[in-house]
Order: structure tokens, then C-alpha cells, then sequence
């Protein structure tokens, strides 16, 4: 009786603590994808480029952050030609992000804006 009830415990707690672990690696992606036209040139497309990838340390509520230009061979990407792609823990991190000051004042240096621009959220599955 006593093994039953020590065993029963043992997949007690470790099935809280998978569960808990499960809980720890929901992950909120915010995808942002820009686009130029032709004629920008490619110095300020760079310092942008650069100026985002420098979010990441000013702003620690950034988990991770990718970037890379499209390269896809289907001829889908409707004007935007680089893709970022930032992670949060929580919708509210991602929306303290989005009014943080270093956040701002990076999507007030956008001149010229970029001609596309799409951005997406969504819940890493």
C-alpha cells in the first residue's frame, strides 16, 4: 500500500512539472516585415537593419531576435524584402515593447518608411 501511494505521488508531481515546463515555453512571435523600393539606398536600409537588431539590448523584455532578407523563389513577398522576428514570454512584455521609448523612437527614425510593412502575432505552438 505504502509503494501504490509513494508511486501514485511520483507521477503526481511529475506530471505538475511537466506541465509547468509545457507552461514556461509558450512563446509569443511578433514577425515584422519590411520592404523599399528600389531607389532607397542600401546604407540606410543597413543602419535599420542594425538599428533593430540593437532593440534587443536596449529593451530585455525581447527574448530573442532573427532577422534575414527574402530569398524565397515564389515571387509572394508583396514588397517587403527583410523579416524580423522577435520573441516575447507575454502579450503584456510584447505591449510594454511596443510603447518602450527605444522602440519608438526606432519606428520614428523610419524615414524613408518602408513602402511595405506587415506585421504578425502569434502564439508559438
Amino acid at each position: 500500500m505504502k509503494k501504490a501511494f509513494f508511486f501514485s505521488m511520483i507521477l503526481l508531481l511529475s506530471s505538475n512539472f511537466l506541465n509547468a515546463q509545457k507552461m514556461e515555453k509558450k512563446l509569443l512571435r511578433h514577425v515584422v516585415m519590411f520592404g523599399w523600393d528600389k531607389g532607397v539606398d542600401s546604407n540606410y536600409v543597413n543602419k535599420v537593419v542594425n538599428s533593430f537588431k540593437a532593440l534587443q539590448g536596449k529593451i530585455d523584455l525581447i527574448k530573442a531576435l532573427e532577422y534575414g532578407t527574402n530569398n524565397s523563389p515564389e515571387n509572394l513577398s508583396k514588397g517587403h524584402t527583410h523579416c524580423f522576428l522577435l520573441t516575447f514570454t507575454s502579450e503584456a512584455d510584447r505591449d510594454a515593447y511596443l510603447i518602450h521609448p527605444a522602440h519608438k523612437a526606432f519606428v520614428a527614425s523610419l524615414n524613408p518608411s518602408p513602402t511595405a510593412v506587415t506585421v504578425f502575432d502569434y502564439w508559438a505552438k
